[in-house]
């Protein structure tokens, strides 16, 4: 039974001394181990007729139990006796990987971190045996030979792979790592031992022949920045946007990729502050992308949008990129009607259900009117309308929403067309209007 994790020994005589401790967490390997039974190889050896041999120390057929501390000073190992040896466990943060174990003899606190909580948990189950002097004869004999360097070593918390050679195929990835890069390996998918490293932060997976995400990268819950450039990629999963990376993805590159559309439930990833989106094939924004409302940095260049979406003036952004996009032109005075007069109830009700921010749910009403709620449109007086409207296009000077921007043409542009939506003629007659007049 073997344990990679931090180790400090902590002396609890130092206090009554008036001494503080000052030894530091080291990187350890720890293992369990049966001093050698004397008896027993005595037993093998040729020996006078009527000898006979002892017991180990304590009786037990295999000698004393011990704790084996390795580390990179210390190769060979401090033993610490446990036969009825430990007085306390702590293991309230054993999920954290932390435990700390008291010793009486001598008087010390081995204190652990960094561990695998789940090997950490197997570990202190063999320590205790080893207290109680149950399963000795499972536990192999002590080892004179010191520990590799590799065993000892200070946690990997980055490791960047940029070659297929250079893949790991027989052996897992650290359990510690922050920050992954699997570049030009020519990954077919993603490798689900990935999954299981639970401190990554940042995983770069670019350059390589992705074509799908699987939905437990949403169990990545500290993960911060995904780059998925390059890759073969035409959706983005559903399952991702309504997962744990709702709380931690604040960096997210699509850019290279064969993208057509974004879900609606995208905008649900609001912690993103930097959002690339180039070279794609993308026709249009999430419909509801101003509920991002921390993004930042945002760059879709080189793809096939036709105009903007309504909620794209509420985003506050610093840099803005949307050049090589093939935008139509705006004409206001060619909109598309679908409005009915009078108004159907269940438009009537619609509206006042979003006005007045009334709850709604599948539990209330079917679930395909709560769709229709989730996509309604905002008039520009306000109001809310869902299936009735009037919609068109009018130039927006990208400079309302962004501190930077980057010019849309070679002609020196900064504008582009955007949708608005008009609740009723009268709305959009007024919004003529003060066009006109401001054209003059």
């Amino acid at each position: 039974m073997r344990l990679q994790c931090d180790v400090e020994v902590v002396s609890r005589q130092l206090p009554s001394l008036g001494l503080r401790p000052r030894a530091r967490p080291a990187r350890a390997l720890l293992a369990l181990g049966r001093q050698a039974d004397k008896a027993a190889a005595a037993a093998k050896a040729p020996r006078p007729s009527g000898g006979g041999g002892r017991a180990g120390p304590g009786g037990l057929p295999g000698g004393g139990v011990y704790l084996v501390i390795s580390t990179l000073k210390d190769k060979v190992g401090a033993r610490y006796k446990l036969r009825e040896n430990i007085e306390q466990f702590f293991t309230k943060y054993v999920e954290e990987g932390k435990a700390t174990v008291r010793l009486k003899e001598p008087a010390v606190d081995v204190c652990l971190s960094k561990a695998n909580s789940s090997n950490l948990k197997n570990f202190l189950s063999a320590v205790r045996l080893a207290h109680r002097g149950c399963d000795v004869e499972a536990i192999p004999p002590l080892s004179l030979v010191p520990v590799k360097t590799s065993e000892v070593e200070k946690l990997k918390t980055k490791m960047i792979i940029t070659s297929k050679k250079d893949y790991p195929l027989t052996r897992n990835f650290p359990y510690s790592l922050e920050h992954l890069q699997t570049s030009y390996c020519k990954l077919a998918r993603v490798d689900m031992r990935m999954l299981c490293l639970k401190k990554l932060r940042k995983l770069d997976l670019s350059h390589n022949h992705i074509k799908k995400l699987p939905a437990t990268i949403g169990d990545l819950v500290n993960l911060q920045e995904l780059n998925l450039s390059d890759n073969h990629l035409e959706t983005f999963s559903v399952a991702l946007c309504s997962s744990t990376l709702q709380k931690s993805l604040q960096s997210l590159d699509l850019s290279q990729n064969k993208i057509k559309a974004l879900p609606v439930q995208f905008c649900q990833l609001r912690e993103l502050i930097y959002l690339k989106l180039d070279d794609n094939e993308l026709i249009r924004f999430p419909f509801k992308i101003g509920q991002l409302s921390n993004l930042r940095f945002l760059s879709a260049s080189c793809n096939k949008l036709p105009f903007l979406p309504s909620d794209f003036k509420k985003l506050s952004l610093e840099n803005l990129d949307l050049f090589g996009n093939p935008f139509e032109q705006p004409n206001l005075l060619v909109p598309t009607i679908q409005l009915k007069i009078p108004l159907t109830l269940l438009e009537s009700s619609a509206r006042a259900t979003k006005d007045y921010r009334i709850p709604y749910g599948p539990h209330i009403v079917p679930s395909h009117l709560c769709q229709d709620l989730d996509t309604s449109k905002t008039c520009e007086c306000g109001r809310s309308c869902v299936s009735c409207f009037i919609q068109a296009t009018v130039t927006m000077n990208l400079h309302h929403v962004s501190h930077t921007v980057v010019l849309v043409d070679n002609m020196g542009g900064t504008e582009a067309p955007i949708i608005c939506y008009f609740c009723s003629l009268h709305c959009y007659s007024q919004f003529l209007d003060r066009s006109l007049q401001s054209n003059r």
